[in-house]
């Protein structure tokens, strides 16, 4: 069977040049594919391996976020942050004919939506939440300069930057007037912080882009999904990872999400057990609440713009747009209370 996007043979000799023993036949498999990156198991009667690469029409991520995503997980080999162990990286897309990665493969379990999350006990879905909060303030507490991630990216102006890029996202991606996007994005830019931590951020931190230990779902085996990642302000990860946990966000992604149910610890349990895990003061939070809530409404919209203009956004692209008024109220609100 041909697999759009993967040449086997060629996959091989990369791995056998990568000085990766390949015994037998390499055969491969799509895990998932879509829009977004395309991600193939590859095993032989040995080893298996996660190979990940562009979608071969659509929306191309470039090769540069091919190269952020390998370069994060480098970084982070020798870390209390879990990843996956990388392999090799192909920048120049030589191999597939796109820039394409390699990691071990990581067993474990992914819990994407509720029927998923079903499978553990209130204990163990509690157990695997603070689990994952831990794990975000591991990865806020390296020190990215030693691990030689220090050119990647720029934490100062962070903040003001994220309010003046997603206000700009919403011009491009609008499909009505919204009278609160205006209100928030000035009460935002009124609002920046007068300081700002610095660490490396995931941008886009929930449990679907983890992979649990089947047997103990409180051990985060590995983070996934490094695509967002950059130098910025660590609560704005906290922040948005909390916003997340509205049930609103169901009509974004299309789906009753695991990280919106009511059997996971609160929005605001989340955030403390951050700070106390973390030792870093929430100050500002209200703001880091608003600036998430702004995003996730332009994400919501920007998923139904993509719909109206024909393109395959998935089941509910339609109406993710919903959403964003709420998001959009929200956060006044979360602005209001900081007053």
């Amino acid at each position: 069977m041909t697999l759009p996007g993967m040449d086997i043979a060629a996959l091989r000799k990369f791995l056998l040049k990568a000085g990766v023993d390949v015994d037998g036949e390499l055969r491969v498999e799509l895990i998932s594919g879509g829009r977004s990156n395309l991600t193939f198991k590859a095993y032989d009667d040995a080893s298996t391996w996660i190979v990940r690469r562009p979608p071969t029409s659509g929306l191309t991520p470039s090769a540069h976020d091919m190269a952020r995503e390998y370069k994060v997980t480098a970084g982070l080999q020798n870390t209390a942050v879990p990843v996956a162990t990388t392999i090799a990286f192909d920048a120049e897309g030589d191999v597939l004919g796109a820039p394409c990665t390699v990691v071990e493969f990581v067993d474990g379990s992914v819990i994407r939506d509720q029927d998923e999350l079903a499978s553990l006990s209130d204990e163990e879905v509690t157990a695997s939440a603070h689990g994952l909060v831990d794990v975000l303030a591991d990865l806020h507490g390296v020190d990215y300069q030693a691990v030689g991630l220090g050119d990647f990216g720029r934490p100062e102006g962070f903040l003001a930057r994220q309010v003046k890029l997603w206000a700009g996202q919403w011009e491009r991606v609008k499909t009505r007037d919204l009278a609160d996007v205006a209100t928030l994005h000035a009460a935002l830019s009124a609002a920046l912080p007068t300081s700002s931590a610095a660490s490396i951020v995931h941008g886009d931190f929930r449990i679907d882009n983890t992979i649990l230990g089947t047997e103990d779902p409180a051990v985060v085996r590995a983070v996934v999904d490094w695509e967002m990642s950059t130098l910025g302000d660590p609560l704005s990860d906290v922040a948005l990872m909390c916003v997340y946990r509205e049930p609103i966000f169901d009509l974004v992604l299309g789906m009753s999400a695991a990280w919106t149910s009511p059997r996971l610890p609160s929005a605001d349990d989340l955030a403390q057990r951050y700070a106390a895990t973390s030792g870093r003061d929430l100050a500002s939070w209200n703001f880091y609440l608003a600036l998430a809530n702004f995003k996730l409404g332009i994400i919501g919209e920007g998923i139904t713009h993509r719909a109206l203009l024909g393109s395959d956004s998935g089941s509910g692209a339609a109406r993710a747009a919903d959403a964003t008024p709420e998001f959009m109220s929200a956060g006044l609100r979360a602005l209001r209370r900081s007053h």
